[in-house]
């Protein structure tokens, strides 16, 4: 069965409110917030565990933007005190994937490695990515197979091929690490 993409991706989370004049502290959530976060761009607003934006909330158009500490101080239109602020924290900022900025060719999105094979160079095997997590100093790959599950960096070293219309991801495995399976 063949896997539907989203619709929309989370490209932000507004965090709080900042000053009295609706400016929001947004954390980047994309790696091109110069695009998703400009001036003119319109966002649509969900919860977290969320897969689309929730369409009764009505979207938002990025006014301004100034860089602060970890994030963007973000105005929208509409937002023009510190309580209609408030009101939007703790939400996601969604964009619609068909007006995010087209890849470069070494480049995916995360939610593609969902549900791809994890095989070695030599062919083995491994099983099926099911989350990625976005750490520091390297994102992770959860690989759940018959022999357990591992944590395999998202390394160039270590992920050597992805095939998105095979759905097959090649791993160089250093010494050790599928012994880490927890199964």
């Amino acid at each position: 069965m063949a896997r539907r993409d989203p619709s929309h991706l989370v490209v932000g989370h507004l965090d709080r409110a900042h000053g009295i004049k609706g400016e929001i502290l947004v954390s980047i959530l994309t790696d091109h917030p110069e695009d998703v976060l400009a001036p003119g761009v319109v966002l649509s607003l969900g919860p977290a565990d969320a897969d689309e934006p929730d369409y009764d909330l009505p979207p938002l158009r990025v006014e301004t933007t100034r860089p602060f500490k970890r994030g963007l101080l973000v105005r929208f239109g509409g937002v023009d005190d510190r309580s209609q602020a408030e009101l939007l924290c703790g939400r996601y900022l969604f964009q619609a994937i068909e007006e995010l900025a087209p890849l470069g060719d070494d480049e995916i999105y995360f939610h593609q490695l969902v549900d791809m094979t994890v095989v070695t160079v030599g062919g083995e095997e491994i099983g099926t990515v099911r989350q990625v997590y976005e750490l520091e100093p390297a994102d992770l790959l959860e690989v759940t197979g018959p022999d357990g599950t591992v944590m395999v960096p998202f390394r160039p070293e270590i992920v050597v091929e992805i095939d998105v219309d095979e759905a097959r991801l090649t791993i160089d495995p250093p010494a050790g690490l599928l012994e880490l399976r927890d199964g």
